[in-house]
């Protein structure tokens, strides 16, 4: 999942630098070089290439698709960092998808985590005024449909090989994306076209990585990793753009951040009492 949001972060830069490109034109994009990867691995892995719970497929691939629409679209207005926080408000989403669907424990304490984040959210809308709430609307509504995404994944996991899923992306999203795409094209010159095939390759990469991870643990747990996002984000948006953050606004983006940690940390750690008592007792 580390090696997962490195490549993500870096997709981001590539996606921001293509500012000019319309957001649903880079994901029909991103969605044809998908397409074209996933098939090569799964023929040569001999993997059947529509698995067996398609409903549930189409579903991640649907939820995807518009995740990665708005997501995309408010990375090209929003600073790097500020889009990349909104979208990780994901992982607390994640985790009530989980406790709803999968049936993943959320414990008492945990949503007072989740208020702080909350809070965090509601600074930075109100501390930086490049944050507007139309973009913040619609961050907040991908980190929604994300973790839907990563719901189901987690519930395809006994099921289907990692690759199976990553391909229902494309197949759902580039027949809408390329439609779309139609009524609002710009021709992509020049060097526009080496950060179009970077971000397929970034994200098909880290859509692999991520599935794996998310079969490997539990939703609301790996979710939590991705945070390290935040900051390549916050780095690279430094280093490649300028940008700066306030005094309050950055207090909300830590304030974020440390409610979704703690979200993770505290779970694990009561999780794991739990699970000790009852070894505890199954001894006694």
């Amino acid at each position: 999942m580390l090696i997962a949001s490195l490549l993500f972060a870096i997709m981001k830069v590539f996606v921001k630098v293509l500012h000019h490109i319309p957001a649903i034109e880079l994901v029909m994009f991103r969605s044809i070089i998908s397409l074209v990867l996933s098939l090569i691995t799964l023929k040569r892995a001999k993997v059947p290439f529509l698995g067996k719970n398609r409903k549930m497929l189409f579903l991640r691939g649907f939820f995807g698709a518009i995740a990665l629409t708005l997501f995309f679209t408010t990375l090209q207005v929003l600073p790097l960092a500020s889009a990349s926080l909104i979208f990780y408000i994901g992982p607390l989403t994640t985790a009530l998808f989980a406790m709803i669907f999968l049936k993943e424990k959320i414990y008492p304490v945990q949503w007072l985590f989740f208020l702080i984040s909350i809070v965090g959210v509601a600074m930075m809308k109100s501390f930086d005024t490049r944050v507007s709430l139309l973009f913040l609307g619609l961050g907040l509504i991908a980190a929604v449909f994300s973790s839907a995404a990563y719901t189901t994944i987690s519930y395809l996991k006994k099921t289907e090989h990692p690759v199976v899923i990553v391909l229902y992306f494309p197949l759902v999203s580039l027949p809408i994306a390329a439609v779309i795409s139609a009524f609002f094209w710009v021709t992509p010159t020049g060097w526009d076209w080496f950060y179009i095939i970077g971000i397929g390759i970034l994200t098909q990469a880290a859509q692999v990585l991520m599935t794996k991870a998310y079969q490997q643990e539990e939703a609301s747990r790996i979710a939590g990793v991705s945070y390290a996002g935040v900051l390549y984000s916050l780095l690279f948006g430094i280093v490649f753009f300028g940008e700066v953050f306030n005094f309050w606004a950055s207090v909300g983006m830590i304030l974020v951040v440390i409610g979704v940690l703690l979200n993770i940390s505290v779970k694990q750690f009561l999780k794991g009492k739990k699970q000790n008592d009852k070894a505890v007792k199954v001894a006694a």
